[in-house]
């Protein structure tokens, strides 16, 4: 170890020791420990992770064990027998490739990360340059082929069949026919004769048929696209110091947002032996926002399509009489308030048996059903219960059962973390997969006979079972992971705390972050991570060594995280919250979360409240300040989507619905931003492409109206999410160093340029 090594770990160690009761909080001491964290945490955890590697028979697997100072260890497991074993003595490895290789091995630290066993107990390694072969009777190291490229670990219930649209294309099944675009129209060209004939002739420019078709599986049928072109709207930004010119650059990018008129895409029938058009009356499907998921009916009577209507409120499964255009309903979800179609839309079709399996929150938690695809009866509900289908991961239409992920299905376990279960086709024979307490990943073998769980919390490092695909039953316990190490360096984990939210009755789950110098006797100020969209939950519930919130703690706060009612992954009225309300952002709810954290722990000082995010969590941190001032004091909003008619359409229009109401302007920042009260810093990059940077600056241009202060930072060159950039991150440290420590931030402008910093620079 050279001097200037021991003198950084001489430095951490000095900054980690425990301070001074009388130094300030927000002092060098803190930042440099802030700063440290990261790199601290780093390589303290071993086992965290484990992949196995299934022989060929699917008989038995290894894996390896990265253990500390870079050791490492190969494991075999025989599932039949429960056992693991050493896929080999290192000792004896190392000596046989030292011999071979003439070079000295330490078994300690072998010189390959990977193996490959064979069925006869050959073990194959790359090693020094080289291929090599083991074997283990004779102790032998002979020269080898390379080994194949690792394939991707199963995630899933192996043979999963993808389920795409049928595709388009310019062939017909038969091969007799040939279809294409010519002037904006849909033509047919004879294989045998080349002779064409337009099928079309309505098509132009701005509503133009696209190219290929879906042909009927017969050949005598096809439907082809025809879509008309929506708003040209584009965001235009300045990029004010582009790093291969003096002068200023402008950009311009597509960008539809909320009200604005939508590219549409419609179907149309089309009769080859005729060659005209079949015409399909529209009324079902007359307001799209998409129009996607074709199929044709293997015997060719029939198409069908996913409707979703623009306002996401209906979402209807429509098929069509290949022989008259007659459509009709075969599945019809409507929601008062929104349907989730980008998280929990499910359709598969079973064509064979003329079935349908179809996701549905009809019930106030998101579950299966199976119809009949040609008449839209319901067959049966599979799902069932206060919890939710997250994903399906696989449909086994032979066995007809279904592989999928559930949440809150593992009662007194938090519910959102994921469990992995099988069910039937009708219901019956429900088999929870997974079982500790936790948030579940696992490995399929491919003979889809067993299972590799990890799970974990953010409290306690991943624990890796081997269980039966069967019945779940628990096989042997792999590993636990070894964080002894994280321990030693004395880094608080985060704590998972939970509180009634406005109803009295609903759990609200969050974490609460501590400093490592945390003193109970002591008041902290609070500050409150948020990003409240509702497309998802975001508390974490994995264990990971560091969380990014931990390093703001350690300057003197303490830090939480909170899924407050809106958000997604509970049930259906948890989520309703957010319906054309985006200003509510579960306040309501965080606010009591963090009065009863503060009940239990009075080191949390409820006067010195702050608040940030970026992107939907900058217009929910600005938020705070402008609809519930008496409780947060201070808010550092990044790239927030300050005004919901600004941002991209998809997102704000799936929560605020069509068309615009007054409730767009209720949420507004803009609108409301002469209630300012509190402290505030805005950051933005100039060159956001994900929210419109306008947003903020008519947020400034608002503030400034109505003669507020506030602190503004524009990132030149940068895009979406510069606030969490090395410079963002320091200014918002700052910030609140400065408002709610009441401490002033070390002066950096006083540094000599080539002094060590106690940040790195901003790079965008």
């Amino acid at each position: 170890m050279n001097i200037s090594s021991r003198a950084v770990i001489f430095t951490i160690l000095i900054l980690f020791a425990s301070p001074s009761p009388a130094r300030a909080q927000g002092d060098k001491q803190d930042y440099a420990r802030a700063a440290a964290l990261r790199g601290l945490a780093s390589g303290k955890v071993h086992k965290s992770s484990l992949e196995p590697h299934w022989f060929a028979d699917s008989s038995r697997f290894w894996y390896r064990n990265d253990l500390p100072a870079g050791a490492r260890e190969f494991l075999v497991v025989n599932p039949e027998k429960a056992t693991k074993n050493p896929a080999f003595d290192p000792a004896k490895l190392a000596k046989a490739l030292a011999k071979t290789a003439a070079k000295d091995v330490d078994p300690n630290h072998l010189p390959f990360d990977r193996i490959e066993i064979t069925q006869a107990g050959l073990i194959r390694f790359e090693a020094l340059n080289k291929p090599w072969n083991y074997e283990k009777d004779a102790d032998l190291v002979t020269p080898g082929e390379p080994l194949e490229k690792t394939s991707e670990p199963q995630r899933r219930p192996p043979e999963a069949p993808a389920q795409p649209s049928a595709p388009r294309q310019e062939q017909s099944p038969d091969g007799l026919w040939s279809a294409f675009i010519k002037d904006h129209n849909l033509h047919l060209r004879q294989k045998q004769s080349g002779k064409e004939y337009p099928l079309s002739r309505e098509g132009t420019e701005s509503d133009a048929y696209e190219s290929a078709a879906y042909w009927s599986p017969d050949s005598k049928k096809l439907v082809a696209l025809r879509t008309a072109r929506g708003d040209d709207r584009k965001v235009t930004v300045i990029e004010s110091s582009p790093k291969n010119q003096t002068q200023p650059k402008l950009h311009a990018h597509e960008y539809l947002k909320p009200g604005d008129r939508v590219p549409i895409t419609r179907p149309h029938l089309f009769d080859v032996e005729s060659h005209k058009e079949i015409p399909i009356p529209g009324a079902l499907f007359d307001n799209p926002w998409s129009i996607d998921e074709y199929r044709w009916a293997v015997d060719s009577t029939r198409f069908s399509f996913l409707y979703n209507q623009r306002g996401h409120q209906v979402l209807r499964l429509i098929s069509i009489d290949s022989a008259t255009g007659a459509p009709k309903t075969i599945i019809d979800e409507q929601s008062p308030t929104f349907i989730d179609y980008s998280t929990k839309t499910f359709l598969h079709h079973l064509q064979t048996t003329h079935e349908i399996l179809w996701a549905s929150e009809r019930d106030g938690y998101n579950h299966l059903y199976l119809y009949n695809a040609v008449t839209g009866e319901l067959k049966n509900r599979i799902t069932q219960g206060d919890w939710l289908v997250r994903e399906v991961e696989r449909v086994d239409e032979d066995a007809r059962q279904i592989w999928f992920q559930a949440l809150a299905i593992r009662p007194g376990q938090d519910p959102y973390y994921i469990h992995h279960a099988r069910i039937n086709f009708d219901g019956a024979g429900l088999i929870i997969l997974t079982e500790g307490d936790g948030d579940h990943r696992v490995q399929y073998s491919p003979d889809h006979k067993y299972l590799v769980d990890t799970y974990s919390r953010v409290d306690m490092p991943p624990i890796h079972e081997l269980r039966s695909a069967k019945d779940g039953s628990l096989i042997l316990e792999l590993e636990r992971a070894d964080d002894s190490a994280l321990r030693a360096a004395s880094l608080p984990y985060p704590e998972r705390f939970t509180a009634k939210g406005r109803d009295g009755q609903t759990d609200i789950l969050g974490v609460v972050y501590r400093p490592t110098h945390f003193d109970p006797a002591k008041q902290y100020p609070v500050i409150e991570a948020i990003y409240a969209g509702p497309q998802s939950a975001f508390v974490p519930k994995s264990f990971s060594a560091f969380h990014r919130p931990q390093a703001l703690a350690e300057l003197g706060f303490i830090v939480v995280e909170i899924d407050g009612m809106g958000t997604n992954w509970r049930s259906k009225a948890f989520h309703n919250v957010a319906w054309k309300n985006l200003k509510d952002a579960g306040f309501p709810d965080r606010i009591l979360w963090i009065k009863a954290a503060a009940h239990k722990y009075p080191s949390m000082d409820l006067t010195r409240i702050g608040i940030y995010g970026g992107s939907a969590g900058g217009q929910n941190a600005l938020g705070a300040l402008l609809f519930h001032p008496d409780f947060y004091k201070a808010a550092a909003a990044d790239c927030g989507c300050h005004d919901n008619r600004m941002d991209k359409i998809w997102w704000n229009e799936a929560w605020m619905g069509w068309p615009i109401g007054p409730e767009y302007a209720e949420s507004s920042n803009v609108v409301n931003a002469h209630k300012l009260r509190g402290k505030l810093l805005l950051t933005v990059g100039e060159l956001d492409r994900n929210v419109d940077p306008a947003s903020t600056m008519q947020v400034v241009n608002a503030l400034i109206k109505a003669k507020k202060d506030f602190d503004l930072v524009v990132f030149p060159g940068a895009d979406h999410g510069a606030g969490s950039s090395p410079y963002g991150d320091r200014r918002r440290n700052d910030f609140f160093v400065k408002h709610l420590l009441n401490v002033t931030p070390p002066d950096r402008n006083a540094e000599s340029a080539d002094a060590p910093s106690l940040s790195q620079g901003y790079q965008p």
